[in-house]
């Protein structure tokens, strides 16, 4: 008589780096964000404004236009920088940029009216979850203990010469 058991075939889920992490979080703001803007295009009467050379109360100019392409190169040049900046100027970056888009998301929302609710807070909440989660993947970035300098580190720094 043989005795079937059932062994599980578990998946292996290896640790996933910080600097990964927070480039996949940079990563799904980007679609987002871009996402967002391109359903706002459908909101009845924001095309007729663009072609009337209005976006959210300011005049289409050159000035704009550049303000609007670094609010979107910036998060944009944050999914590279993750991936290839040193540690220590990393956390710090991700720190300053994530902290400084959670209120420019925001104020995404400023001067709609309550009938889009919906989607400004679907849309915006999502972004402030990413950011939150670039902030605490930055903040608790891992540390690798420092070697106190002494006689014994000089020894072995000697030692690894030859």
């Amino acid at each position: 008589m043989t005795i079937r058991t059932k062994t599980l075939n578990l998946l292996d889920n290896p640790p996933i780096p910080v600097q990964v992490k927070i480039t996949a979080a940079w990563t799904s703001f980007m679609f987002l964000y871009i996402y967002v803007d391109y359903f706002h295009l459908h909101k009845p009467g924001v095309i007729d404004n663009l072609r009337a050379g209005v976006v959210f109360e300011f005049d289409i100019s050159p000035t704009l236009l550049t303000m609007m392409l670094a609010s979107v190169a910036i998060p944009a040049l944050m999914v590279m920088l993750s991936m290839t900046l040193p540690a220590r100027v990393n956390r710090a970056t991700n720190l300053v940029v994530a902290s400084l888009y959670i209120p420019y998301s925001v104020f995404n929302a400023v001067g709609e009216s309550w009938d889009w609710a919906s989607f400004y807070g679907l849309s915006i909440g999502i972004e402030v979850l990413l950011l939150a989660f670039i902030l605490r993947s930055a903040w608790t970035w891992p540390r690798t203990p420092a070697v106190p300098a002494g006689p014994a580190t000089t020894d072995l720094r000697q030692d690894l010469r030859q």
